[in-house]
């Protein structure tokens, strides 16, 4: 504004900003009503906790707390990068890890793909909600599932082997079968509930298009190479790029339950050595400092990737 001092423009903005902002609160205060429980969600649950990774740099006793217990620095870092069992749960991590990526994560973009050319709305009704079923079943019953299959006493695939006269095969007690049976687990868990987003987002298709290429010959394969995988390609991105943060949470429970003396070499992993030192033993800083040396590795990837995306032309996470 000509003949006023820049500060008092700048305060003006700052001022007609403001109330612009409380009358939108105001008018949409039920809209953001909404907002509470997600926002209480992640700040009594994500951000408070944030708090313990204090922890990390103490010698953490819970008599003295926090406040009371003493500072040790990356001690307790130098000591998990130079304990021998470092590399053989980072090799156990990675490789569950890119096992999920490379097997699991292209599934649900295919069956996808597969159910989005059912024309049969019953049909594709019927198999999306039998597929989306084992996500509800814990993963309690489902190793138990696993164990009445695949036991090398009385497991129904073993007693087939046995009654056509094969070999009998110790699924569960051999370490070459670990890594397979929990990426098939995750696969038949939850393929089908990763389709959902998929499915969405090929929803908001135009039908058009796909009109447009049948009138200018397009078969099926060159509309869903054209049209269909060009409508999917930033969300795929986004999800691997968020997939990248989780990249070393193998999933505590499903290998837990797994685990056993025989396998332990093999399958091993971060979230349940976490569990053995912090918990069963009580190594509270120890534990803590393994944790976030997983969650520094994941928001690198994740920064990594979004970086890498926006170079490709993709709008990333932020």
């Amino acid at each position: 504004m000509p003949g006023l001092p820049a500060q008092a423009v700048s305060g003006n903005t700052k001022t007609a900003y403001g109330m612009r902002l409380l009358r939108d609160l105001r008018r949409d205060r039920w809209l953001y009503m909404l907002l509470v429980p997600g926002v209480l969600y992640f700040l009594l649950f994500k951000y408070v906790p944030m708090f313990g990774v204090l922890i990390a740099f103490q010698d953490y006793q819970p008599f003295s707390g926090v406040a009371g217990s003493r500072w040790v620095g990356f001690k307790h870092f130098e000591t998990f990068f130079t304990d021998p069992w470092f590399w053989k749960l980072f090799r156990n991590t990675i490789l569950l890890a890119l096992y999920n990526l490379l097997f699991f994560f292209p599934l649900p973009i295919l069956f996808a793909l597969m159910l989005n050319e059912v024309r049969q709305e019953l049909f594709k009704r019927t198999v999306q909600t039998i597929v989306y079923i084992p996500h509800f079943i814990s993963w309690v019953v489902v190793v138990g599932i696993v164990y009445v299959l695949l036991s090398a006493e009385g497991g129904l695939v073993n007693e087939l082997l046995a009654s056509v006269g094969l070999e009998k095969i110790h699924f569960l007690m051999r370490t070459d079968w670990f890594r397979s049976l929990i990426t098939s687990q995750v696969v038949w868990k939850e393929t089908g509930w990763g389709t959902i987003i998929f499915l969405a987002a090929l929803a908001g298709v135009d039908p058009q298009l796909y009109e447009a290429a049948r009138i200018d010959g397009a078969n099926r394969w060159q509309q869903l190479w054209n049209i269909t995988l060009p409508a999917l390609k930033t969300t795929i991105v986004i999800l691997l790029i968020l997939r990248l943060g989780h990249f070393l949470d193998s999933g505590f429970e499903q290998i837990f339950l797994m685990l056993h003396s025989i396998n332990r070499d093999v399958g091993e992993v971060f979230d349940t050595y976490v569990y053995t030192v912090g918990v069963q033993q009580g190594q509270f800083s120890y534990s803590t400092a393994v944790g976030l040396f997983k969650s520094v590795v994941g928001l690198i990837l994740v920064m990594a990737a979004n970086k890498l995306a926006k170079r490709m032309g993709e709008e990333g996470v932020y």
